[in-house]
């Protein structure tokens, strides 16, 4: 009998670290540091969410230029790649047409990097959040 309720609260705990395994990670791609966050990763999630955000709103500040979805110059789709990882602020940016920027000072070259990397800095956050789910990291 001790067995069977072993056996059901280990399959109960399966059962959650897969939901979380998978909850985790669409939650932090869409909201940066959220993912985290749901696991109980206050200080990481926080941290995670101040630096992803920042970097975005200064490449914005600055008038960096957002990546649409196209099947042109390579470069172009690495960039999309690049800011597809911020989630959430890549489709409000997106929703309210910003990132328009025309490249043509420094300043728009470097906000457009800064946004590229705060969506590559939410890929690895989100990994991240993934690896803490299934139990390989703490």
């Amino acid at each position: 009998m001790a067995n069977s309720t072993t056996g059901k609260a280990k399959v109960a705990e399966a059962a959650t670290v897969n939901t979380m395994a998978v909850l985790a990670p669409a939650v932090g791609w869409l909201i940066p540091g959220a993912g985290h966050m749901i696991q109980k990763r206050w200080i990481r999630g926080l941290l995670l969410f101040v630096s992803i955000v920042t970097l975005f709103l200064l490449g914005l500040a600055m008038d960096g230029r957002i990546y649409k979805a196209n099947g042109g110059d390579i470069l172009d789709i690495l960039g999309f790649i690049g800011n597809v990882g911020a989630g959430g602020l890549y489709i409000i940016t997106l929703a309210q047409d910003w990132g328009r920027g025309a490249i043509a000072f420094a300043t728009a070259d470097y906000g457009t990097k800064f946004m590229i990397v705060a969506g590559l800095l939410n890929f690895i956050a989100v990994a991240d959040a993934y690896h803490i789910a299934i139990g390989k990291k703490q």
